[in-house]
């Protein structure tokens, strides 16, 4: 007689409730993913008609593959993350939802140009930190997101990519209407807000190309269009499609980044001492915020042919959703896991994805981080926290928190 399969528990979290847009989940959504990561660690969820993965080898695994598909539309369309859009008409996919050979000939000459420019930021990025912070000084409460998470980011990728201060205020009312391609639920407003910053969006980067060919400047946007000129293949809509995912990339994310942190350090004094004591321990910090609370919660991909994740059997165009910050607080591979600590032994953690997908920005966030949250507490060595009530957005995929009013 065959063995059959053990029948699946029936009232494992599901569907919505693994996703931002449920209050219980948005608060705290570590209880919920370490009981599913516990009892199904991998499991055909039936309302988001995907696998969802949250145990850290799995989710290694199936991010580091480079021969599935990250284009949602390569999968079943019923799939949850199908519904993200990306591009519409003739307008082509950024690298982060490319396949090979495409995505591997953008990019190349787009890794190239950003990661010199980034390895050259930090100088720059610590005047502006420094400037940011004159700004907060002698005031008796300011808000870490609005005030020093918002600005940093914005202001570091707008001095990589060439863009002046005066236009950085619209800069940042796009890149939160561009994030939102990657909400799956998106409601009609919202989806006029993607189509209006997309459109503004494609005019400024059109527009910046044309200029540079004729007069060239120091920033990306010039790096860009004269690895055109040196033979790169790239179309102009492929270089002004992914400039915009940098300028979102670059200043949303990181935003939460520094606000997650904040908050990690000031919910754990004996962590802030710790770093106040050896500031060296500001690399390990970093990597433990993004291990601990990271920014981006999630991503996806699609199987290019029948496979197998731990054990479950994954149909061909299937979608699997990774979970990175259940993988990021597995108790098989870390010690305390739900613990924060800055000088926990290193594991890589999986907050940038992985594979030839792994994130573009992750240098330039890394350093942004240090730099950001360093001088923040050096300037300010009493940072407190002030009554509030905490509330993170309602963005699936994304850990971030409206606002956090702290007091010098």
């Amino acid at each position: 007689m065959s063995e059959q399969k053990a029948p699946e528990p029936q009232d494992l979290p599901t569907g919505f409730q693994l996703l931002e847009i449920d209050p219980e989940f948005r608060a705290d959504p570590y209880p919920r993913l370490a009981d599913l990561q516990a009892r199904c660690p991998v499991r055909h969820d039936p309302v988001l008609e995907s696998v969802v993965v949250t145990g850290y080898e799995n989710v290694r695994g199936v991010v580091n593959d480079r021969s599935l598909w990250r284009n949602p539309a390569r999968g079943n369309p019923r799939a949850l993350f199908s519904r993200v859009s990306e591009g519409s008409g003739d307008q082509p996919l950024s690298i982060l939802f490319m396949d090979d050979p495409d995505h591997a000939r953008v990019r190349g000459p787009l890794t190239q140009a950003f990661y010199k420019r980034a390895a050259k930021m930090k100088p720059q990025t610590e005047t502006i930190v420094d400037e940011v912070l004159d700004s907060l000084s002698g005031r008796t409460s300011f808000d870490i997101i609005a005030d020093y998470g918002v600005p940093v980011p914005i202001l570091v990728i707008a001095a990589v990519l060439g863009i002046e201060k005066a236009r950085l205020r619209e800069f940042r009312e796009w890149s939160e209407g561009i994030i939102l391609s990657l909400n799956a639920l998106r409601t009609p407003e919202q989806d006029q807000q993607l189509m209006v910053a997309a459109q503004a969006l494609d005019a400024f980067f059109a527009e910046a190309m044309a200029e540079r060919r004729t007069r060239p400047r120091d920033d990306l946007i010039t790096d860009m269009v004269q690895l055109q000129a040196a033979g790169a293949q790239l179309s102009d809509q492929e270089v002004s499609v992914n400039l915009q995912s940098l300028l979102v990339g670059g200043n949303l994310t990181t935003t939460d980044l520094i606000g997650n942190g904040v908050r990690a350090f000031l919910t754990h004094p004996e962590q802030l001492a710790a770093l106040k004591a050896d500031p060296k321990l500001i690399a390990m910090a970093v990597e433990e915020i993004l291990r601990w609370d990271p920014p981006i919660t999630m991503t996806s991909r699609i199987a290019s042919c029948p496979m197998e994740v731990g054990g479950e059997a994954v149909s061909e165009k299937e979608a699997m959703i990774t979970v990175l910050r259940a993988a990021n607080r597995d108790p098989a591979v870390y010690e305390a896991p739900d613990q924060f600590d800055i000088t926990r032994k290193h594991v890589p953690h999986m907050a940038f994805g992985g594979g030839a997908h792994i994130c573009i920005g992750a240098p330039l966030a890394r350093m942004e981080g240090q730099v950001a949250l360093w001088k923040l507490f050096e300037r300010f060595p009493n940072l407190k926290l002030a009554d509030q009530t905490l509330t993170y957005r309602a963005l699936p995929g994304f850990r971030g928190l409206e606002s956090l009013i702290v007091e010098p």
